[in-house]
C-alpha cells in the first residue's frame, strides 16, 4: 500500500526507526524518462545515497542498509554491470571524508570476494577509513542475495553440528541470526522499516529472514528523486503504526 504524502506527518520528537533498509529502485526508469542512458540514473542515484545517508544520520537512525547490487544483477548488460562495479570506487573516493565528518561507519555485506578487484579494494578501504567512527552504520548490501545468505548460514550451522560444536537442540532463532551476514549489526540487525522506491511492491530476495516483523513503506518516487522530505514521510508513516510482533 502506497500512502499519501501528508497523511501521517513526520514527528521529530517521536520514535525514529533504529534500522532502515531501502531497496533503491527506479534509476533506469528515471534516466529513460529524461532520455538519458541508464547509467545516468545510477550516477544520480549515487548522489541520492549521499543526501539520504547524511539526513538519516542526523535524524538518529542507527543503521541504514542500502540494497546496492544483488546476486541477480550480474544478468544485466555487461556495460551496465561494469559501470555499477565502478560506482563504489567513485562513491567512496568522494564521500568518505564526509562520512568521517558525520561519524558514519561503513559496513558491507554480501559475497564481496566475488567482486572485481578494484571494487573490493574500494570497499575494504572505506571500511578501514571509517572503522573508528561511532555513529550511524551505513550498511551496503553489495553482491547480496538473501536465499544465498541463508544457504550459507545453514551450511555453517550444519558444519558446527558435524564437528560437535553445536547440537541440533541448540539451533535457535538467535543461533541462526548469528550465522547471517547481518550479525555484525548486533541488536540492530533486523530492520524496523523497509522502504522500496519506484512503486514496485516486492522484496526481491532482500533480507528475507530479517524483515519478518519490519514495517513496509512503498513509494512511487524513483530513487534519484528520493530526498530528505520523502525519507521523513516514510518515517512519519512508520510512527503512525503500532508494531505488535504477533501480539495484541
Amino acid at each position: 500500500m502506497v500512502e499519501q504524502a501528508n497523511e501521517f506527518p513526520f514527528q521529530a520528537n517521536e520514535v525514529i526507526p533504529n534500522h532502515i533498509a531501502i531497496i533503491m529502485d527506479g534509476n533506469g526508469r528515471w534516466a529513460q524518462r529524461k532520455f538519458l542512458p541508464r547509467v545516468a540514473g545510477h550516477k544520480e542515484g549515487m548522489n541520492t545515497v549521499k543526501k539520504i545517508t547524511k539526513h538519516a544520520s542526523r535524524l538518529g537512525v542507527k543503521v541504514l542498509t542500502l540494497y546496492a547490487f544483488s546476486t541477480e544483477n550480474w544478468k544485466r548488460p555487461t556495460d551496465e554491470v561494469s559501470f555499477l562495479m565502478q560506482l563504489p570506487v567513485d562513491f567512496f573516493d568522494t564521500f568518505v571524508p564526509d562520512l568521517i565528518k558525520e561519524n558514519v561507519k561503513v559496513n558491507v555485506m554480501g559475497f564481496v570476494d566475488q567482486l572485481p578487484v578494484h571494487t573490493k579494494k574500494a570497499v575494504e578501504k572505506a571500511i578501514e577509513d571509517t572503522k573508528n567512527n561511532t555513529g550511524m552504520i551505513l550498511n551496503f548490501a553489495l553482491n547480496y542475495g538473501s536465499r544465498s545468505e541463508m544457504l550459507e548460514a545453514t551450511k555453517l550451522i550444519a558444519k558446527k553440528v558435524q564437528e560437535n560444536q553445536l547440537t541440533v537442540d541448540e539451533i535457535t532463532e538467535e543461533t541462526y541470526s548469528e550465522a547471517l551476514m547481518t550479525h555484525t549489526l548486533g541488536k540492530y540487525q533486523d530492520p524496523d522499516l523497509l522502504i522500496r522506491t519506484s512503486g514496485e511492491e516486492r522484496i526481491s530476495n532482500f533480507l528475507l529472514w530479517q524483515i519478518a516483523y519490519s514495517e513496509f513503506y512503498f513509494t512511487q518516487i524513483l530513487w534519484p528523486d528520493f530526498d530528505e522530505s520523502v525519507l521523513e514521510m516514510a518515517i512519519g508513516v512508520y510512527q503512525s503504526r503500532h508494531r505488535r510482533f504477533g501480539g495484541l
